[in-house]
């Protein structure tokens, strides 16, 4: 009896593995915050429409301040080492201007360019699932030297922090960074990296979380509170499309009027079934299947756009 249970468990358990497996996983990438670049005057300064909008300088302050890059290899090793690997900043950086380099110089036979518009030039960032947001200051107290560090793991689907750690290391002698660093941060870091599992543990069970944006185009002649399409408005029969489609029903109506609405903490599965295997399931993938219903069924054109990783819009009445 008890080896027929034991049996049954490491089915389970492998089967929820090989899944685990076929899914998108998590990945993490550290950066320095917002507030340390800006200490350290790394950021670059925007006008937007008068007014001046600031942005970290994550390539400047690679170049410049040796302290960062220390940290960064640091931290990657500490958490390489409890089964985290990270995606490397610098690496992604370095990649995003060879793209960028290689596609202004394509052209077709015929002498044409790519066609990039200003969203596509802005969406060319580094990406990852969990920013590690880091932020540090060194202390000083007579010859002795200390770290006071804030570390949060910010899931970039929805912005939620989903792990955090925060400390100051034992005052030392060494002057060495990347020492006070493991000093400060490692009594800390197995208890990040836990909230970090209960998150991609809570993500495997529940789904991942996504936000979806509704949108109108002004000259479509019809609106969200229109009964023409069904046997109720098309606000509700989008929600219903979504309740079917998410881990367990789950999403919440943020705010909906006649030209809009937003849903947030939408579940979606990890994977979806083509062709009789499983493969990886991402927002755009998942809003993609709401596009198509409501061609498919109403005959309504739409036009769906990503921000970011985690966020699909979706705009009604034509391309």
């Amino acid at each position: 009896m008890l080896r027929k249970i034991f049996t049954i468990m490491m089915a389970v358990l492998l089967s929820s593995t090989v899944l685990f497996g076929q899914a998108k996983k998590p990945t993490i990438m550290i950066v320095p915050s917002d507030n340390w670049c800006l200490t350290n005057g790394y950021m670059q300064v925007f006008d937007n429409e008068g007014k001046v909008t600031k942005v970290p300088d994550y390539k400047k302050a690679l170049q410049e301040n040796s302290d960062l890059l220390l940290v960064i290899s640091k931290i990657n090793e500490l958490m390489a080492d409890r089964g985290f690997p990270l995606k490397n900043l610098e690496s992604s950086l370095k990649t995003l201007e060879a793209n960028a380099a290689e596609d202004a110089m394509l052209m077709s036979k015929e002498g044409g360019e790519l066609n990039e518009s200003p969203i596509d030039k802005l969406k060319k960032v580094a990406k990852a699932d969990i920013w590690m947001q880091l932020t540090w200051t060194v202390n000083t107290t007579g010859p002795k030297k200390s770290i006071t560090f804030n570390l949060q793991g910010l899931d970039a689907y929805t912005d939620k922090q989903v792990a955090g750690a925060s400390g100051t290391g034992t005052p030392s002698f060494t002057a060495e960074l990347p020492v006070l660093l493991q000093e400060a941060v490692l009594s800390h870091l197995d208890n990040f990296n836990v909230q970090l599992q209960n998150h991609f543990d809570d993500m495997f069970a529940n789904g991942r979380e996504v936000i979806l944006r509704i949108m109108t185009w002004d000259t479509w002649d019809y609106d969200l509170e229109t009964d023409e399409f069904g046997d109720d408005e098309l606000g509700f029969l989008l929600e219903d499309w979504i309740a079917d489609n998410t881990v367990n029903n789950r999403f919440s109506t943020t705010d909906a009027t006649q030209n809009m609405m937003l849903f947030e903490q939408v579940r979606i599965p990890l994977y979806y079934e083509r062709n009789g295997s499983q493969r990886a399931m991402d927002t755009r993938r998942w809003a993609n299947g709401l596009m198509k219903y409501l061609k498919d069924n109403f005959e309504i054109e739409s036009k769906l756009m990503m921000k970011g990783l985690g966020q699909a819009q979706l705009v009604l009445g034509g391309k």
